[in-house]
């Protein structure tokens, strides 16, 4: 018979026991629930799917994917976050969608989700990741209605991040002694010295075409060069100093670069440096896959890669997408563990291991992914420098973008006057901000 004593621990043991039992794991509730994401055709996004089922083996909720081209995918978006009930629980989008949906209220504030302690993992640890994302890609209502402040809140997370990066021939640097460029006018300078050491070959591979092309190039070099569109009362300032001194380089890189270059678009300017046509490429992170497929590139194991050379700052680009819950969706919760799942520590290191772009500080210093792909630890010291402001996110930006593409290209290909072309670009843009509103509080 067993005394009191041992039947107290008999007891306890027991209820402690049925007590865990009891206790359901963070997923059960939502274990058999399907999700319908909408992901754009786009490298990383590939890797994403390929990660997938090991979400679904660890919590039991299914995914499928919608996965179409960008613009296809907009379109269908559009569509969907306006019905009263969509049919998508997770949505991938770009920084312009970020505010457009904001300021439509079609996307949900994750401020309940991360308070939810049923929800939010204690181990998440947010400050890993990429600051200029978050606020880029994830913050609206803050500082400029478009970024972090005390007025802001996370609307999405970055999941697929890029910024601009120097890639370059390290065999034709190393046959001419030349020194990876860390200034502008090192660049510069290189840029126009290669086609005279190595005759055919452009010096760097650069977007130019009219339009969006020209002006994504121009704003590569207006941010480090100290530049902005607007200053902090929204006035037009492309046409000073530093706006002079980037449609400058742009100009010197189009003119010292490959055959045909100021008409490049960005695949053309890829395709230039893959097939080696160019000693240098500087644009986005996303194209490292594509250098090292044999498939693709001639010049697999040649490419080296660099910081964005430094100007008055070292400011490179934000790019890539986020992701976010639609205020329509039916899933919710469910999609949110999702997303948390995909942009933790583990999420983000599985998709970087299968070839994606992680999003967070830890991923880019990790020895599994650096002995992977050797270059990562590069571009995770390139995205501490993203700039979140290198072009503003505002309504009328595809306006003024259109007009300062379509005036770079006219400097590039019938010698402008460059000062005289962004006069005019800084003219017209303010006709279009007093137009929009943007003076209204100034008196």
């Amino acid at each position: 018979m067993l005394n009191l004593t041992q039947t107290l621990r008999s007891l306890t043991v027991a209820s402690v026991l049925a007590a865990g039992a009891a206790v359901a794991g963070p997923y059960d509730e939502y274990a058999g629930t399907t999700l319908i994401v909408n992901f754009p055709a786009h490298p990383h996004y590939d890797a994403v799917r390929k990660i997938l089922p090991e979400f679904t083996a660890e919590t039991g909720i299914e995914v499928e994917v919608d996965q179409l081209p960008y613009l296809k995918m907009r379109e269908r978006q559009t569509l969907e976050l306006a019905q009263d009930e969509g049919d998508y629980d997770l949505i991938a989008y770009v920084v312009f969608s970020k505010a457009d949906y904001v300021y439509a209220d079609q996307l949900e504030n994750l401020a309940r989700y991360f308070m939810n302690p049923k929800l939010s993992d204690p181990n998440y640890d947010a400050d890993d990741l990429i600051d200029g994302y978050v606020y880029n890609i994830g913050f609206a209502g803050g500082n400029k209605g478009y970024l972090e402040g005390k007025t802001g809140s996370l609307f999405g997370i970055p999941y697929g991040s890029e910024t601009s990066i120097l890639g370059y021939r390290k065999d034709v640097f190393e046959k001419h002694g030349l020194s990876v460029p860390e200034s502008y006018d090192e660049l510069l300078e290189i840029a126009c010295k290669i086609p005279e050491l190595e005759p055919g070959m452009g010096g760097l591979s650069s977007r130019a075409a009219s339009g969006h092309h020209a002006s994504h190039a121009f704003l590569l070099h207006l941010a480090p060069l100290g530049g902005r569109i607007f200053d902090d009362n929204w006035n037009p300032i492309v046409n000073n100093e530093a706006g002079v001194q980037a449609a400058n380089a742009l100009k010197t890189i189009v003119d010292c670069g490959p055959e045909g270059a100021a008409s490049f678009g960005f695949g053309e300017a890829l395709g230039s440096f893959l097939a080696g046509d160019t000693a240098m490429f500087l644009d986005t992170t996303v194209v490292a896959g594509q250098i090292d497929d044999p498939s693709k590139s001639k010049v697999v194991g040649k490419v080296d890669w660099a910081l964005h050379p430094m100007g008055t700052r070292r400011g490179s680009q934000t790019g890539g997408f986020g992701i976010g819950i639609p205020k329509n969706a039916e899933n919710k919760e469910a999609a949110f563990l999702l997303m948390q799942w995909l942009t933790s520590k583990k999420g983000d290191k599985l998709v970087a291991l299968a070839g994606g772009n992680p999003s967070r500080f830890s991923t880019h210093e990790d020895a599994d992914v650096n002995a992977k792909f050797p270059h990562m630890s590069t571009f995770g010291e390139a995205l501490k420098h993203a700039d979140p402001d290198w072009r503003p996110i505002i309504p009328v930006w595809g306006k003024i973008n259109a007009d300062l593409g379509t005036t770079l290209s006219k400097v590039l290909t019938e010698d402008l006057d460059i000062q005289e072309a962004l006069d005019g670009v800084a003219e017209r843009t303010k006709a279009v901000m007093e137009e929009a509103g943007y003076y209204t509080w100034s008196n």
